[in-house]
């Protein structure tokens, strides 16, 4: 399935119709308009209803353009042109504008603008291709984001010179940061997530990993490990995740705490009918008496609220600052088979990272005792590395490189490890040692031959690479 999707992105992007945006701006003026006059009239149309209304409205719009350019003599739209010009007036007023195409289109995973008219697309296969402009200049851009912030978001959001970054979760679950005023132009970028209902068998098809660590990263998760997936920006990190919670039996019931939705787990009923999606919220401009955004709900309230919504797994979308102390908490206290990503150079890396987060949100937390709880808490970390060989002509490629096993604390006050998958010659990940915990796996139905290179079936896998 999830290779399938990958196809898509292997193809030239299609030519996009020319679309006339002066007129877009005038017919979009119009309607908005007439929409605006029509719920003044009717104030309970539902959202469904009203761009239903939207689509009559710009329709008549575009057929009455029509009428007055034949009776002038002058050129009128195609067919194709007036589809072209309705959808984008449309997404004017509910979508994102000349944004809306790149969002859409399967193959894309990232937009980039540096302004108005400096716009790139990252596409699957690792092209980045730069395009015509969003907007016609920056303060138009800025308008569209503003209007975008007040109508898309769960709730809605402000982007002014007195909140300059926004941050927040379009409709079909992609991530949309823009920052202006702090920079010399407006600066968005949109991180779309193309794979959502994807398991290991899938990844294994998209080379990301090989049979046997599909086999043993399953078996972790059966087994209840806590696990920490590794890697820079853009690794895959968020993907990974999301097919190891693909793994666990529909039956279970799981709380997923993010920043911002991105695991969408919830969005997957059949595989899992018991999520329980806790998203982190804001707050307004206005500050109360403590210093806090007034309505603001942050990731560690989130980690600690979830202890008491009977889950017996908590899945922590990014650990980026205080909440890793309570995190790290659960994983050390609980049933097991927590989850997180972590931004880290390397598995080794990670345990740093982490001890650094705890200490930072808990100012009584000594570093002994932070690396102590890390090394208690985590029982393996799987590091996803990234090749971009753009540069000289070659690939993109992501895969994972190593998983390591925490056998608890070891010589100077550091977390004792075995590397059970290390980097092979391409730099992919191939069994190195056994867990220490190899038991655990074992009574979970793990077969420990995925372990033995020289084992039948991991050549076969590994469709004789090795």
């Amino acid at each position: 399935m999830a290779a399938e999707q990958l196809e898509l992105g292997r193809s030239l992007p299609a030519p996009r119709p020319q679309v006339d945006w002066p007129l877009v701006r005038r017919l979009h003026e119009t309607t908005a308009t007439a929409l605006a006059e029509e719920l003044k009239r009717r104030p309970s149309l539902g959202p469904a209803a009203q761009q239903e209304l939207a689509r009559t409205l710009i329709q008549d719009a575009i057929d009455e353009l029509v009428r007055d350019r034949m009776r002038a003599g002058q050129a009128v739209p195609s067919p194709d042109d007036e589809l072209a010009i309705a959808e984008a007036v449309f997404a004017a007023q509910f979508g994102l504008g000349r944004l809306q195409p790149y969002v859409d289109d399967s193959r894309v995973e990232n937009i980039e603008a540096h302004g108005f008219d400096n716009v790139w697309i990252g596409y699957a296969d690792g092209r980045d291709v730069r395009v015509d402009p969003i907007a016609d200049s920056d303060e138009d851009l800025i308008r569209q984001l503003q209007h975008i912030a007040a109508r898309l978001g769960r709730a809605e959001r402000t982007l002014t010179t007195a909140s300059p970054l926004l941050t927040m979760r379009l409709p079909d679950g992609s991530r949309l940061a823009a920052v202006i005023e702090t920079v010399p132009r407006p600066q968005l970028v949109i991180r779309r997530h193309r794979i959502r209902n994807v398991d290991l068998d899938d990844l294994v098809g998209l080379r990301a990993i090989d049979q046997p660590l599909a086999e043993f990263l399953r078996a972790a998760v059966r087994a209840r490990k806590n696990v920490v997936v590794t890697g820079g920006q853009g690794a895959g990190k968020t993907l990974l995740l999301r097919a190891l919670a693909n793994e666990l039996p529909a039956e279970e019931n799981l709380a997923t705490i993010e920043k911002h939705f991105e695991l969408l787990l919830h969005e997957l009923p059949d595989r899992h009918p018991r999520v329980v999606p806790f998203e982190a919220r804001e707050g307004t401009g206005e500050r109360g008496p403590d210093g806090r955004r007034l309505g603001e709900v942050t990731l560690t309230e989130l980690v600690e609220h979830a202890l008491v919504m009977n889950v017996s797994r908590v899945w922590l979308g990014e650990v980026r600052g205080e909440e890793a102390w309570p995190l790290i908490e659960v994983m050390e206290a609980g049933e097991g088979g927590s989850a997180c990503t972590l931004h880290a150079r390397s598995a080794h890396h990670a345990f740093e990272r982490l001890a650094n987060l705890c200490m930072r949100g808990r100012g009584s937390v000594t570093p002994e005792h932070a690396y102590r709880s890390c090394a208690s808490a985590i029982d393996l970390i799987v590091h996803i590395t990234t090749v971009d060989e753009r540069w000289i002509g070659g690939p993109r490629r992501r895969f994972v490189s190593q998983v390591v096993e925490c056998n608890g604390m070891g010589e100077g006050g550091r977390p004792a490890v075995t590397e059970v998958f290390a980097a092979g010659p391409d730099g992919r990940a191939t069994p190195a040692h056994d867990p220490v915990d190899l038991a655990d796996y074992v009574r979970v139905g793990f077969d420990p031959g995925w372990l033995r290179p020289g084992r039948a079936h991991w050549a076969s896998a590994a469709g004789g690479r090795r």
